[in-house]
Parts: structure tokens; sequence; C-alpha cells
């Protein structure tokens, strides 16, 4: 069993930036790709970001490349989404997921943190 508990949302302006974490219990975190997902009002839950085991490899939704990076640090079991030029459009609930299955950046993910409200006003 994992789990993953989110921090760091929280309201600000656009162009503003959030780092958001995710911490993970358990001592095989460094086995597994983790992932970033956000769900807005009304819409359905979108993959944003994803990191592999290592960290060597990354791979963001179009919407958010190039304002977004993922990181993790296996030592501390946490893994990161820095969010800079904020929009409006990117208003919603952001969960942490991870993959124990495989090493698949985009599905597999079976274990979810409870979310985290970005909120970023115009």
């Amino acid at each position: 069993q994992v789990q993953l508990v989110e921090s760091g949302g929280g309201l600000v302006q656009a162009g503003g930036s959030l780092r958001l974490s995710c911490a993970a219990s358990g001592r095989t975190f460094s086995r597994y790709v983790m992932g970033w997902f956000r769900q807005a009002p009304g819409k359905e839950r979108e993959f944003v970001a994803a990191i592999s085991s290592s960290g060597g490899s990354t791979y963001y939704a179009d919407s958010v490349k190039g304002r977004f990076t993922i990181s993790r640090d296996n030592a501390k079991n946490t893994v990161y989404l820095q969010m800079n030029s904020l929009k409006p459009e990117d208003t919603a609930v952001y969960y942490c997921a991870a993959n124990s299955k495989n090493s698949a950046l985009l599905t597999g993910y079976d274990y979810w943190g409870q979310g985290t409200q970005v909120t970023v006003s115009s």
C-alpha cells in the first residue's frame, strides 16, 4: 500500500507560481512512476505531468509544457510540481498518483492522493 499526501495548493494571481508537493509512504517509492493529474469543475480528470522512477524521464501535457516542471527526491519520498506563469484555466484540484505496475508514464496509475486545490485568479 502506498499513501500519497499532496500539499502546496492555494490561491494565486495569473502569472504567479506555486509548488505542489506529494509525500509518499513506504520504502518502494523509488520504484514507482509518479504523475500529476488535475480536474477542473465540470470536467474530466486530465493528465498533467509524469516522471520515471529514476527521474531521468519526464512527460508533460501540451497545455503545461514550458510552464510546469515535475521533479522528485527519492531520498525524501516526495514528488514536486513547480507551476509557473499560471493561468486561470489551470484552476483545478491537482492529484498526485503512483504507478506501481510498470514503467508507463501515462497509464497504470493505481494509487492516488486526495488532491489539493489550485485557484488562479485573473
